[in-house]
């Protein structure tokens, strides 16, 4: 059964999304980085994130909002806003499953709404028309009540992962990422592998620091969101290269940010290996 949490713990955890690509100079590292995490806490992670998801994003809404992108090819800024908010729910819910469930690996149906939201955002951001056409319809596709139904069975199915799995999992991540960082080639798409793995570790402590707030997951939150944000400001400028024809996204080299480099060398040192 899962557990049902109040209106002010999903504000709380809205709240640490909202700065989770915020860059905050001056946080360190907790040193030790303590990597422990019970199933009763993975348990409690995951029902949260699956509560704000069916809370805060609402099928309905989006729905509208896409109609709206087919229909103008555009969104205005407060609901862009709102297109942002309810896709960063789908996104926490999305690392979650893959973090704590033990596929390490989310459902096809809600994972492929994820990556078309993406898509779609990218192409509205960069007024790529026929993209925002193509990918709407997708994603109309998916939000119509048989498809919505079957993602939400899917993501009700995924079983939770043990706390050894769920180390073994984290500390494999880390194991490509001082492997990525070694090898030194860098592409659109290596940078992006680089970024996703980062990203799934804030979604962790982001959840966990709203559930048991202290100071080493939020140390280690902030320390994460300053990478998570200056690699998505990167990767935002890579795609809209690419889009526009300047940049082979899958093979041509990006030289990775030193204050980028500095920050994920430190990271992976530090954490357990």
């Amino acid at each position: 059964m899962s557990r049902h949490f109040p209106q002010e713990t999903l504000g709380a955890l809205f709240d640490a999304i909202e700065i989770d690509d915020v860059v905050d100079p001056v946080v360190r590292l907790p040193d030790p980085i303590t990597v422990e995490c019970s199933q009763e806490e993975m348990a409690r992670c995951l029902d949260l994130c699956r509560q704000f998801w069916r809370e805060r994003a609402s099928q309905a809404e989006m729905r509208a909002l896409v109609g709206t992108l087919l229909l103008t090819g555009d969104l205005p800024q407060d609901a862009r806003a709102r297109y942002k908010h309810i896709r960063a729910a789908y996104k926490q819910l999305r690392f979650a499953l893959v973090l704590y469930g033990r596929p390490h690996k989310a459902p096809l149906l809600f994972r492929a709404t994820v990556a078309i939201m993406g898509h779609l955002q990218d192409a509205f951001r960069n007024r790529r028309r026929a993209a925002i056409l193509g990918f709407a319809l997708m994603l109309r596709v998916l939000l119509a009540r048989p498809a919505w139904a079957a993602v939400r069975r899917e993501v009700g199915k995924v079983r939770l992962d043990d706390a050894q799995g769920f180390l073994a999992f984290r500390k494999a991540e880390f194991r490509k990422l001082r492997g990525w960082l070694r090898d030194g080639a860098l592409t659109g798409h290596r940078f992006h592998m680089i970024r996703k793995v980062v990203s799934r570790q804030v979604s962790f402590y982001d959840t966990l620091r709203t559930l048991e707030p202290d100071e080493h997951a939020y140390r280690m939150s902030r320390f994460l969101s300053a990478i998570n944000g200056l690699m998505g400001s990167m990767h935002d400028d890579l795609v809209e290269q690419a889009g526009k024809g300047h940049r082979d996204y899958h093979r041509d080299d990006v030289p990775m940010p030193e204050d980028i480099l500095v920050r994920l060398q430190a990271l992976t040192s530090a954490y357990p290996a």
